[in-house]
């Protein structure tokens, strides 16, 4: 895909062009946006939200990461839903799978060689994950997700956010302590890089 010549064209109104680019991010868009949201109702709104904002505003990208621009939009757009909420909707410890889609899995649940037991393992470590994570505050699981889901860099993600790089960095380490320290509460299911300070305690 010839990224810069596609987001030219689509600055010269060429729809297809912009279709290309949807399909080449709607999938992290959406996940990212399914993570942040815990809904995935609420997660294909704000990723429709957000390829409308982005077709509407296209014009306005000046270079740099198209992919960070992007991720922008959509997390952008969940907030604006988050706010137009009065409270978050409690959502069930379960994965989403509504519709077929899944919440991409931390790195360390991506071994398709694992066993059966194993996988149902990684299942239950998945949803202590989610849970973790719906847990934290918005601007917290956002970084999160940026950083250890989608694998941004700092850069990455403070373009995405429109947050200084220092508060990014000052955010994701706190998000993660928050994150580990939720998930102390789900132990046994921890690989054991996580488990060790309980271990030796």
């Amino acid at each position: 895909m010839d990224e810069p010549a596609l987001i030219t064209s689509a600055q010269h109104g060429d729809l297809d062009a912009f279709n290309s680019l949807v399909i080449a991010y709607q999938d992290m868009l959406f996940n990212t946006a399914l993570r942040i949201m815990g809904d995935s109702e609420l997660a294909a709104d704000a990723t429709q939200d957000a390829f409308l904002s982005a077709f509407r505003s296209i014009n306005s990208f000046r270079g740099g990461s198209f992919k960070a621009w992007l991720m922008r939009t959509v997390t952008n757009a969940c907030y604006d839903e988050l706010r137009r909420q009065k409270r978050r909707p409690t959502t069930p410890l379960e994965r989403d799978t509504s519709n077929g889609d899944e919440l991409d899995s931390p790195h360390w649940l991506a071994d398709k060689s694992m066993s059966p037991e194993q996988k149902i393992e990684a299942g239950e470590l998945e949803h202590a994950i989610q849970h973790c994570l719906d847990a934290l505050p918005n601007d917290f699981r956002t970084v999160v997700i940026l950083a250890d889901i989608q694998g941004f860099d700092y850069s990455e993600v403070a373009a995405s956010t429109g947050v200084p790089l220092g508060t990014i960095k000052s955010r994701l380490a706190r998000a993660r302590l928050r994150l580990r320290e939720c998930l102390q509460g789900f132990w046994e299911l921890l690989p054991a890089s996580y488990r060790l300070d309980k271990e030796q305690s």
